[in-house]
C-alpha cells in the first residue's frame, strides 16, 4: 500500500468515526458535472428567470488557490431541523427551519480543516468548492436523488449537509455513477401528492423549481409572492418541508428537531416592520447572529408576514 492509499484509508476511517459519509472522485469529471447542469438549460427545461438567478452557480468557475485540481472530496454531515419560536398576541407559534439552512459555514470550515489535516502530511491541500453539490453527491454514489430532486444519504435521509472540496491530491480511486432516482421513489408518489404548488411533476424527473415554495421564499425581499400562491402553503420560516415530511426515506430522522431562537412580540414587531439588522436591539441582533440567521434576515419580514398579519 502506497502513501496515497493510506490517505484514502484515513479519510474513510475518520469519517466513519464522526458519523459522516464521503466519497472521492477525479477532477476529470468536472466538465461532466457542468454538462449535467447546463444540458437542462440548453434543452429549455429550466424556467428562464430561475436559471438567471442561479446562473453563476450552475456555470461555476474553478479558479481556486491550488497548483492543480486533481480530485474532489465530497462529505455529508448529518444535520437536524430547527424550531424557531415567536410570541404574538399572547400566543406562541413555532416555525421550522429545514436541514441545511443553519451553520453551513461552520460545517464547511470544519470539513475543510478535517480534510487538510489528513492531506497535509503528504504535502497536499483542499479548498472549498462552490459547485453543484447534489449532482456530485449522486454521481459519486454518496447519495441518491428523491423524486423531489433532494438528495438522500443512507442513514441520514435528507437531513444532511453536503460539503465539496477541490484538492491537488492525486487519486486513482474514482467513484462515478449514472444520475438516477431512488428505487424507493419508483412505487411512491407521496411527495408529488403532498406538494401544494405541483412543483414535483409526474411527466419528468426535473423539479419545476419556479413553482417551489423554497425558491419563492428565498428570493430577494422586494420580490412578493405570486398571485397564484396561497399563503396557507407556507410551513417554514424559510424553505419548505412538505415533501420531506412525507418521504418514507426520512422515517427515522423526520422528528430530529433542535431548539432554535425564541423571539418576543416586541422583537417580532421590529422584524415585521423591516428594521435593519444594525437597527435592532443588541440582544436581538446577537440572537440572530448566534443562530446563524444573519444570511436570511432580509427575507424574514416578508416570510413572517404570512404567519403574523
Amino acid at each position: 500500500m502506497n502513501n496515497n492509499d493510506d490517505v484514502i484509508k484515513d479519510f474513510y476511517k475518520i469519517l466513519e468515526e464522526k458519523g459522516y459519509k464521503g466519497k472521492i472522485l477525479s477532477a476529470e469529471h468536472i466538465p461532466d458535472i457542468r454538462h449535467d447542469i447546463t444540458k437542462h438549460h440548453t434543452q429549455n427545461r429550466f424556467d428562464p428567470e430561475f436559471y438567471d438567478n442561479y446562473q453563476s452557480f450552475f456555470e461555476f468557475k474553478t479558479d481556486v488557490d491550488l497548483p492543480q485540481i486533481r480530485s474532489l472530496f465530497i462529505i455529508s454531515v448529518p444535520v437536524p431541523q430547527f424550531e424557531a419560536v415567536f410570541h404574538w398576541k399572547n400566543e406562541k407559534k413555532s416555525l421550522l427551519i429545514p436541514p441545511t439552512y443553519l451553520y453551513g459555514l461552520n460545517i464547511v470550515n470544519q470539513i475543510t480543516e478535517l480534510v487538510n489535516e489528513i492531506l497535509k502530511p503528504m504535502g497536499y491541500k483542499a479548498v472549498y468548492a462552490r459547485i453543484p453539490q447534489k449532482t456530485i453527491a449522486v454521481r459519486s454514489g454518496l447519495a441518491e436523488y428523491g423524486r423531489n430532486n433532494i438528495t438522500y444519504v443512507p442513514g441520514m435521509g435528507s437531513f444532511h449537509r453536503l460539503t465539496t472540496l477541490y484538492s491537488d491530491f492525486p487519486t486513482e480511486e474514482d467513484n462515478w455513477y449514472e444520475l438516477k432516482m431512488m428505487d424507493l421513489c419508483k412505487e411512491c408518489s407521496a411527495c408529488t401528492r403532498k406538494c401544494p404548488t405541483q412543483a414535483i411533476p409526474t411527466d419528468r424527473f426535473l423539479l419545476r423549481a419556479e413553482r417551489c415554495i423554497t425558491y419563492h421564499n428565498e428570493l430577494p425581499p422586494e420580490m412578493t409572492f405570486p398571485e397564484w400562491f396561497d399563503p396557507a402553503w407556507h410551513n417554514c420560516l424559510v424553505g419548505c418541508l412538505h415533501c420531506q415530511k412525507v418521504c418514507p426515506a426520512n422515517k427515522k430522522v423526520i422528528n430530529w428537531t433542535e431548539l432554535g431562537p425564541e423571539f418576543s412580540e416586541a422583537e417580532l414587531s421590529l422584524i415585521l416592520k423591516g428594521e435593519s439588522l444594525e437597527e435592532l436591539p443588541i440582544a436581538t441582533k446577537e440572537k440572530i447572529v448566534e443562530y446563524d440567521l444573519e444570511n436570511y434576515y432580509e427575507v424574514l419580514p416578508r416570510n413572517l408576514a404570512v404567519f403574523f398579519k
